[in-house]
Parts: C-alpha cells; structure tokens; sequence
C-alpha cells in the first residue's frame, strides 16, 4: 500500500533589496518621465485637428480601448465627460456583441491602441467607417492599421516600457493618459468651461459643495436667529445667545438693521471688566462693524472669512443691512463645506 504524502506548497522565496528597490522606483518614475515630455512636441496641428473634431461633435465622444489601453480609455472618457465634453466608454469586444448600436452618426471616435492592431477594435472598424463618423486614434505606431485608417492620427510612441522585462505596458499607457487629458483640457479651455459647471457634474464631492452651496442654503432663519434689540440688557443678550447655541447674538435696530454683534468673546472680556449684566445695555459692549455677509454668497466664502479673521460666526445681511440670517463654523462642518 503505497503511503499517502501531504505535500504543502512554499511561497516562492523572495528577497527585497533596499537600494535596488529604490533605484528601480527611480528608473520608472524617470523613465515615464521622459515619455510624457516627448509628447511635447507632439502637440501640433495634427492635435488641434482632433480637438476640433471632439469640439464639433453633435453627439458624443466615443472612447475604445483593450486591456490596459481600455482602462485608460474609461478614465480619459470619465475625463472628457466631467470638464464638459460628453463622453462614454465603449468596451471593444462587446461593442461586435451589440453595443456598437451606441454609436451613432453624430458621434466621434477615440480609439486606443499601443500596437494599432488590437484586433477587437480592427473588428469594428469597418463599421466605425461605414457610419462616417471621424475617428481619432492614439497609437505607438504610425505605420499600423488603425493609425492609417484614422481621420487624426496622434502619435504616443515611447522610446522604452518602464518594465525592465519590456512587456508590462507602463511608459505606453501613461504617454496615453497624458495626450487623453490634454485633449480634454484643451477642449474645457476651448468651450469656456468654468469652475460652475464642473461643480454641477460633481454634486457630491466637496468642491461640488464648496461651488453650489450657498449661505442661503445652510444658514438659520427667522426664529432661529440670535437677535435682541439695542435698548436690552446684557443679561437678555447673554440668554439669547445661551436659547439660539451660536455663540453670539446680532444687535438690531427697531427695523431691523444690523447694528453690531455681541460674541462668546465679547462676554468674557466684559466679564473681566466686572460690569452689571443687568445694569449694562448690550449696545455699550458689543462690536460695532463686525464681519457679515450676504445670503447669495457661496458657503465656502465664509469658510474663507471665518478662517481669515479667526472668527467662529457670521451674520447674514440683505443689500440694505438688514439681518435675514446667521451661522457658525458648526454649519459649515455639517454641510462639509471645511
């Protein structure tokens, strides 16, 4: 009876050499480096072609790409889309399997490929033609299939991979990325994107917030903001503050004019000075000509203020110095504006 024998498999034996890891940190990061700069000199009249074309395209922008030409695809189309040129991913392989039928007339094409025979996209491209729709192509070889049937050809050749194996795609993809987003950069330049319209296609991120918030929109309103009279005593000021929780009361007139603003700060330090809090009026101790700032303005603007002079509240007024709201560094911290 032969013996049974648990055989138990090693991890292949490795061994991390600090200055060797290092250096070869070094030589891909520079060898990356040396081929996004060649590119410079690729941005011709031959790029400003395909931007004109990504610039008049009725429909949208229609990024292919295979493997690691794909992802880099899917983020220059993600790119394009968010700074104002609709666009979309379309995964080559399934695009044969029915999803061509995305592509229609009046879109234009941007296909990736390093060797410009990725045959997934060489599949489709009779069709792409047959549509007559322009086609953009980002290759490594000007001589290939794709870059000869391209309406533009944009050449991203790299002299080397940063693998030292010569396999793993690294400079080619990179060189990739970088001409993706100068084509997208270049065309938010050229349609006058502005920083508005980027914050309406990233409602949830916080410069999305940080660019559509208004003070409008968190500030508290009517009952809810601390306000006494001029003619009251510190005392009444003190238990205003203490019943609205902002750490300061606005001083009105009797048409509701902002007069001055009585803080956490200004009690301690008329409590130093020994004054009766109920004997002392709240208009002899408050500060006359503090910060403010109007409903319309962006909430990350008083993020800015309160940073600047070091203050935790702002008073909301109207045109003609009416109070019409408050708020504090707590209600810029709840709508994640800081």
């Amino acid at each position: 009876m032969n013996a049974k024998h648990n055989i138990v498999p090693t991890a292949p034996r490795t061994h991390l050499d600090e200055a060797a890891t290092i250096e070869m940190g070094r030589y891909v990061i520079n060898t990356e480096k040396r081929s996004v700069a060649d590119l410079e000199a690729r941005i011709d009249a031959t790029f400003v072609d395909a931007c004109r074309h990504m610039l008049e395209c009725k429909g949208r922008i229609v990024v292919l790409g295979m493997g690691k030409s794909g992802h880099v695809a899917s983020k220059i189309a993600a790119t394009l889309a968010s700074t104002g040129s609709p666009a979309f991913f379309v995964h080559p392989g399934e695009a044969s399997h029915g999803d061509l039928g995305m592509i229609t007339a009046h879109d234009v094409v941007l296909a990736l490929s390093n060797s410009g025979e990725t045959d997934e996209i060489l599949t489709i491209l009779p069709v792409i033609k047959r549509l007559d729709v322009p086609l953009i192509v980002l290759t490594g070889r000007r001589s290939s299939t794709l870059a000869r049937n391209a309406t533009v050809h944009i050449d991203v050749s790299v002299a080397e991979e940063a693998c030292p194996l010569g396999l793993a795609p690294t400079s080619s993809t990179t060189a990739a990325l970088a001409m993706g987003d100068a084509l997208a950069i270049s065309l938010l330049q050229a349609r006058g994107f502005t920083t508005e319209e980027f914050a309406r296609s990233h409602p949830a991120g916080q410069l999305g917030r940080r660019l559509l918030l208004h003070i409008s929109d968190i500030m508290h309103r009517d009952g809810g903001i601390p306000k006494v009279h001029e003619g009251v005593s510190l005392k009444d000021a003190i238990m205003e503050m203490t019943l609205k929780g902002l750490g300061m009361t606005a001083v009105v007139d009797d048409g509701g004019r902002l007069l001055g603003v009585f803080t956490d700060g200004d009690l301690r330090r008329t409590l130093d000075g020994k004054h009766d809090i109920e004997q002392t009026r709240v208009s002899d101790v408050m500060t006359r000509n503090g910060k403010t700032i109007g409903p319309g303005a962006l909430a990350f603007e008083a993020a800015q203020l309160m940073e600047e002079f070091k203050i935790h509240s702002l008073l909301v007024v109207d045109g003609e110095d009416r109070l019409v709201g408050a708020l504090n560094i707590h209600d810029l911290l709840r709508a994640r504006v800081v």
